[in-house]
Formats: structure tokens, C-alpha cells, sequence
């Protein structure tokens, strides 16, 4: 089977598969998507929603950042990790935004990647989610461990992982692929002992079988 046509399929099966897939931090506008996904670098998301509370509630507005104490965030912040560089980050990316862009976080690839600290996986996770706009697939820890065990890419790089999959998945699906490879990461797809023997796209998977010939997958009795 082609890449191409294992991912015609995988379009047609995941839908299915996780009808309700999204992204997991929590959020009510883009400046607050911004943050948590500022915070969720080397973080799981539910420690990320654990902290978001208390600092969406105190911080309001991109300037409320902007000007809050470093060593206030940081406390803040702290059990994210690395909460030094992601405090600098927050605060110097909620800077741009209050001085360049009114207060609002931009809707524009170009515009994001002016933001100190956001990259082009931040800039996909904010574009998608907050302006439902499919500019590009972010491609995470789990993202990148499903293409490669599916066939998809050979590539260790995010940004070339990325090229690979955007010439594959059509367009209108470039979001939405990356909450089902990440929830299929988090509930089927693990990076230690896949659960191989009861996956719903097995038969679409080049590694499944090799998994369980090897002994590394998951036993259906576990």
C-alpha cells in the first residue's frame, strides 16, 4: 500500500476512532492557548491544566504578563519545568503582542514566528485550535513517533516530519491529524510497549506486526 493510500484510510478510520479528538489544554481565547502551550514544552498537558487556573484568573490580558515580576511567573509556573526560560518567554513574547499587535495575539504564521520563544509547532497549535486555520501540522513527541512506526517518514526532524506529512494528509485534515495520532499516542500507541494487539488501524500500521513478532508490544492479557 502507498503512504498516500494508508492515509486516505487513517482519514476515514480515526474520525471514527476518536469522534471527539481535540486539543487537551485547557483555554477560552488564543493568548491563553498561547500560554499553556508555551507551559506544555517537556510538560504533560495535565500538569499543564493543573497551573492555568490560578494564572488565567491573575493574568488577564497579554500586558498583565508582560509586566509581571519574573520571579512572581516563575513561582508561578514552577512545576511545568524549565520555568526560568518559559517564564522569559511568556513574558517577552506577551511584550511583542502588547507593543506590536494591540493586545492581541496574531492569526498569521508570519506574525506568531515574530514572537520570541514561539516556533512553528506553537504557532500550528495556536493557529489551529484558536483561528481554526490548517497552516500546518504540529508535530509533537507522539506525532513524530506514529509517522515513523507508520510508515509515513523517515525523518527525525520535527519541521521535515512536518513537510513529509503535509504532502500526504489532505489539507482540511492538517489539525485534526494531530490530535488523533496524539490521542492515539496517549491511549493506544505508547512509546514503551505499544498496544498492538487490540489497535484499531493494526492492519494499517507496517510495525505492528514486527512489534509483536519481536515481543515488544503489549500482550492482549496485560
Amino acid at each position: 500500500m502507498t503512504v498516500r493510500g494508508r492515509v486516505a484510510q487513517l482519514v476515514e478510520i480515526f474520525p471514527e476512532v476518536y469522534p471527539g479528538a481535540h486539543c487537551e489544554l485547557d483555554y477560552k481565547n488564543p493568548l491563553q492557548l498561547l500560554i499553556a502551550t508555551i507551559l506544555s514544552a517537556q510538560c504533560t498537558d495535565k500538569r499543564v491544566n493543573m497551573v492555568t487556573p490560578a494564572l488565567f484568573k491573575k493574568y488577564k490580558t497579554a500586558a498583565d504578563y508582560a509586566k509581571a515580576p519574573q520571579a512572581r511567573l516563575e513561582n508561578a509556573i514552577k512545576s511545568t519545568g524549565f520555568f526560568r526560560n518559559k517564564t522569559k518567554s511568556i513574558r517577552a513574547a506577551t511584550s511583542t503582542i502588547a507593543e506590536k499587535f494591540g493586545g492581541k495575539v496574531p492569526s498569521t504564521m508570519e506574525e506568531l514566528r515574530e514572537l520570541p520563544g514561539v516556533g512553528r509547532k506553537t504557532a500550528n497549535v495556536v493557529l489551529g485550535n484558536a483561528f481554526d486555520k490548517n497552516e500546518g501540522i504540529v508535530v509533537d513527541t507522539h506525532v513524530a513517533r506514529l509517522s515513523q512506526r507508520l510508515g509515513l517518514t523517515k525523518e527525525k526532524d520535527a519541521e521535515k516530519i512536518e513537510r513529509d506529512l503535509m504532502k500526504f494528509v489532505p489539507h482540511e485534515h492538517w489539525t485534526n491529524w494531530s490530535h488523533w495520532l496524539i490521542w492515539h499516542g496517549r491511549r493506544r500507541c505508547y512509546a514503551r510497549k505499544p498496544d498492538c494487539s487490540t489497535c484499531e488501524i493494526f492492519r494499517l500500521c507496517p510495525s505492528g506486526k514486527v512489534f509483536l513478532r519481536r515481543g515488544v508490544a503489549r500482550k492482549a492479557d496485560e
